[in-house]
């Protein structure tokens, strides 16, 4: 299956615990930490509700 990594662009500080949750399910801990995870419905959908903290790596 496919992959993509995340890459954590901003700061968790300040935002509501269930984005906070999202980064740390997502393998998140620092910025400008990178993680690669499969291409999954269930990621993607991760990513999509803390998109304002980070970016998907081509």
């Amino acid at each position: 299956m496919a992959t993509i990594k995340i890459q954590q662009i901003k700061s968790k500080i300040g935002y509501p615990v269930d984005q906070k949750r999202t980064l740390e399910a997502l393998g998140l801990h620092k910025i400008s930490q990178v993680v690669e995870k499969e291409d999954t419905p269930a990621i993607r959908g991760m990513i999509r509700k803390v998109h304002h903290l980070v970016t998907v790596i081509d």
